[in-house]
């Protein structure tokens, strides 16, 4: 009799633990990241109630008997299975698909979680509001740009820290050169000059002197000690060009004076005039042209008249010019449009690439500093590099006058030599066009941090102001050899035991770790049919086990009436 009530206790007693377990299941089912626990009955120490014997020569063996004593708890273990994702919409909330866990610290150890609704606070880190806990990253992302503090592993996200202005350092160029378009008419060069001159701020003309300009500055003194005007520059075939008698410039020297001088100089290569103030230079012959023009003023006096910075290239010469624009950012992050072109020499597979003009306060820009010539295509169309006889450099050099101590040196990526990933160069038809275009560049100007999102290897990425993405940081993900081995210290966090195993730090989708989405949460894996099941299927057993206890009870009474 004591057996069948101390097994029914038993019985009792375990059933009672898979209703608990069934029951947390159910009372977590819309728990984030929740993992529903499974429980695992074992039959307790039997009692030996007659050994077994083994067969003699006479008889055959026999079997043990006997007796169970119950029945207890196997285990209680967390199911690990993924929960389904669900999309939120905020871009802070993260959900795990595979393997891993969001690491968090709580100012004094790190914790394991797959809960990730996340949320920035006060000190910009990223947090899980509920407890505070800092979220954890790794390697050294964002470090460099200063949105994360160099040595400490909290995660960050700074919307009160300004991005720098980054000058443009690189134009990449993509598309085609057309290697045998040609115009109607093959253009003519045409340089005008960057200043417009002005007289009383009225259009001047030849006769207008010099002094007359408001170009033209002085307040006391001598205006003009050994004034003069100096023309340099290239001819159409890039002879350089001499100026052997510099322009005397004195309190009469007219524009006229000037607009003769160059022409002086140029000869038959080229015609000068002036045009609603500017300084007009058309190329004396069509086709592809190495014409460029730079004046510069000297004075030993107290006057100063302002020259063009350079002479911008309105119209390029060449049978084919593909003209390319875009916006480039100096050091303080100003913008300004360069103006280039792309123009087929007379050199098969050759180009040249020209900077026409460049808006804003550009202070100078030499035949060297604007002309990138001998740009090489194979028979196939590839690119195959600059001519190294010429001995020039795939870059453009420009000055601006707020920062005229640091010229600014922009590289001209044309693609990979022998490969077709640039510029390529072919054979369109005569009546077709060029498509190569300046794909991209990488300056920009101050921005602030005005949102971010998750990547799937849970590299936070942050969207400033100006419209340039940067990494802000890395995630760091927790990788166990027995994640049923954690062990759970309540809010979905977890901490290692002695059979899960250390943690060991990587990324997403790295290493074994899932992937991470971003403005998703994990649902739980809780399935409240199957844990219908498991009630059901509890309260049957604590039923029967009750029914045993209660039979054994009847048959005790009934023990005790017959002593009576």
């Amino acid at each position: 009799m004591s057996f069948a009530l101390s097994t029914g206790v038993t019985g009792l007693d375990a059933h009672q633990k898979m209703l608990d377990v069934a029951g947390n299941n159910i009372a977590n089912v819309s728990t984030t990241a929740f993992k529903a626990s499974r429980i695992v009955f074992s039959e307790l120490l039997s009692e030996t109630i007659k050994k077994a014997s083994q067969p003699t020569a006479d008889t055959g063996g026999t079997n043990p008997q006997q007796m169970g004593s119950g029945v207890g708890v196997g285990g209680i273990t967390p199911l690990m299975e993924q929960g389904n994702i669900v999309s939120t919409g905020n871009p802070l909330d993260m959900a795990i698909e595979g393997e891993g866990y969001f690491v968090v610290n709580d100012g004094s150890k790190n914790v394991y979680t797959r809960a990730g609704a996340f949320a920035v606070d006060a000190n910009s880190n990223l947090v899980d509001p509920s407890t505070g806990y800092i979220l954890q990253r790794i390697g050294s992302t964002g470090e460099s740009e200063g949105l994360q503090i160099v040595g400490d592993s909290n995660t960050r996200i700074p919307y009160d820290t300004a991005l720098a202005a980054k000058a443009t350092s690189l134009i990449k160029l993509q598309g085609n050169l057309s290697a045998d378009a040609v115009s109607g008419t093959p253009q003519i060069q045409e340089l005008t000059s960057d200043v417009t001159y002005s007289a009383s701020n009225s259009t001047p003309n030849s006769d207008t002197l010099l002094t007359a300009l408001d170009q033209y500055s002085f307040t006391s003194g001598t205006p003009f000690t050994s004034a003069t005007i100096t023309v340099s520059g290239k001819t159409h075939d890039g002879t350089t060009i001499t100026d052997s008698t510099p322009l005397a410039v004195t309190t009469t020297t007219t524009l006229g004076n000037v607009i003769s001088h160059i022409n002086t100089v140029l000869g038959a290569g080229a015609t000068v005039e002036l045009s609603n103030g500017q300084i007009i230079i058309t190329d004396a012959t069509s086709g592809y042209s190495k014409l460029d023009v730079n004046l510069a003023f000297a004075n030993s006096g107290d006057a100063d008249l302002t020259m063009p910075n350079y002479f911008k290239y309105t119209t390029v010469g060449g049978e084919e010019v593909q003209n390319i624009n875009t916006i480039i950012y100096d050091s303080q992050g100003g913008s300004h449009v360069l103006a280039g072109a792309l123009v087929r020499t007379d050199t098969n597979n050759t180009w040249e690439m020209i900077l026409a003009s460049v808006s804003g306060d550009a202070t100078s820009l030499s035949y060297g500093d604007r002309h990138i010539e001998g740009i090489k295509f194979s028979n196939e169309g590839s690119f195959t590099g600059l001519d190294e006889t010429i001995d020039d450099a795939a870059q453009f050099t420009v000055t601006f006058a707020h920062d005229a101590a640091n010229p600014q040196t922009i590289d001209m990526d044309f693609g990979t030599i022998g490969k077709f990933n640039g510029l390529t160069q072919f054979r369109t038809g005569e009546s077709g066009t060029s498509t190569a275009v300046a794909r991209e560049q990488d300056g920009y100007a101050a921005g602030n941090l005005i949102n971010a999102s998750v990547n799937k290897e849970g590299v936070i990425i942050g969207s400033f102001s100006n419209g340039v993405k940067k990494d802000i940081a890395a995630l760091q993900i927790a990788l166990f050899k027995n994640t049923v081995g954690l062990e759970s210290i309540g809010g979905g966090y977890f901490i290692p035991s002695a059979n899960s195993g250390e943690a060991i730090a990587t990324h997403g989708n790295s290493g074994g770790a899932g992937a991470v989405h971003g403005g998703a949460l994990e649902k739980s894996n809780a399935d409240v049919a199957t844990e219908f099941i498991h009630m059901i299927e509890a309260q049957n057993g604590y039923q029967a086990n009750a029914r045993t206890i209660r039979v054994a009870n009847s048959i005790l009474q009934e023990l005790t009436s017959l002593i009576r």
